[in-house]
């Protein structure tokens, strides 16, 4: 299976662009994959041919639009949240993994380097969000901030579109659960430590590998792992309650290091836990198969034969209950680590959730519930 990926992936590769060879240093994604929602695809086939060709490795750009709404009900019983919002779409940090690569589709572009390079801003989201929440049958349900792209990402040092969220939710007591990847949010303690002392915010800090090296090619432009300790340590003891995202667990590169993960985040003062396991579906399938290859090749073939082992011989595993957490004896075995760290650490031992009855809108008085 995986030697016929392969295969399949040079093939595909010899109408995307990129083939210079040359590689993209601060870019996870070395590629650009066909848009399944397009009929027509460009690439690089003669430089000299093509005068205005747009090089792959030039700044990311920012398309600033105005968004028809902001917060998203969420089908799926695997995600573990009912509503979401991204005020960007696409995302800086590029990370290879990332399951919302495949959402760029719809707007038009590629799943692979465009989605870290094409970022499209919803300027318009914090006047969205509060026409959403003035809405009378509206009733507190915590909202989660990037449950898709990062909500600080670097786009959020020149738009500031997460604070002007986070402004909102306070105004109006609007329970709201983070979670990131970026040192930024530490920006905005001021206003988390207010809402946290209504019991309306929480946040997780994504922690995938303490390796560097690893680190820098699987997720370039996100801060390390020590700093994300960091992080929790400063906001935790701000009051804001912390917890911890280990994922995606990848067989191979970094199933091994969870344990370590969860005590360094117990220790910065993370009191909750959660994880996924490596799965990739859509035009994720090509752009981590070529990652793999081009970055470690040494363990490539091994990597990929155990991710398919985790999901039935599959790699883009889309059942409902399995898809975020594998089977077979390697998704058992991460699942067991977790439990038995999870008590170890005393991780999700306190029964704690948002404060969801001192919404209000502006204006009214009294308790809305």
């Amino acid at each position: 299976m995986a030697n016929k990926l392969k295969q399949d992936a040079v093939v595909i590769k010899a109408v995307i662009q990129n083939e210079s060879g040359q590689y993209i240093h601060g870019r996870g994604a070395q590629i650009n994959t066909p848009n399944k929602f397009l009929k027509t695809f460009t690439s690089k086939k003669d430089v000299e041919a093509i005068d205005d060709w747009e090089e792959t490795n030039a700044v990311t750009k920012y398309i600033v639009s105005d968004a028809k709404s902001i917060v998203n009900k969420i089908e799926s019983a695997d995600v573990g949240m009912m509503y979401s919002m991204n005020p960007y779409a696409g995302c800086e940090h590029g990370c290879i993994y990332c399951y919302a690569r495949n959402v760029h589709e719809y707007w038009g572009y590629s799943a692979g380097i465009d989605f870290e390079q094409k970022i499209i801003v919803k300027k318009n989201a914090p006047k969205l969000l509060r026409k959403f929440l003035m809405h009378t049958k509206w009733d507190a349900t915590p909202i989660m901030l990037s449950g898709n792209t990062d909500c600080y990402q670097p786009a959020e040092q020149k738009f500031r579109l997460t604070r002007q969220l986070l402004e909102v939710c306070n105004q109006f007591n609007q329970p709201v659960g983070i979670l990131t990847k970026n040192s930024w949010i530490l920006k905005d303690k001021d206003i988390l430590q207010e809402m946290a002392g209504k019991g309306i915010v929480s946040a997780m800090v994504s922690v995938t590998t303490f390796n560097e090296d690893l680190r820098r090619i699987m997720e370039p432009r996100t801060t390390t792992a020590k700093q994300k300790l960091k992080v929790i340590e400063e906001l935790s003891n701000a009051g804001v309650r912390m917890g911890v995202m280990m994922g995606p667990m990848i067989p191979g590169l970094n199933e091994h290091e969870m344990q370590r993960i969860m005590k360094g985040a117990a220790d910065a003062g993370a009191t909750f836990t959660a994880y996924t396991f490596i799965r990739l579906n859509g035009a994720l399938k090509i752009l981590f198969h070529d990652w793999l290859y081009k970055n470690l090749p040494d363990r490539a073939e091994k990597v990929w034969s155990l991710i398919e082992q985790s999901h039935n011989g599959k790699v883009n595993d889309s059942r409902p209950g399995l898809r975020m957490r594998g089977e077979g004896n390697i998704a058992d075995i991460v699942a067991q680590q977790y439990k038995k760290y999870g008590n170890l650490y005393k991780m999700n031992a306190e029964e704690w959730s948002l404060n969801t009855k001192i919404f209000r809108r502006p204006g009214q008085q009294g308790k809305l519930f």
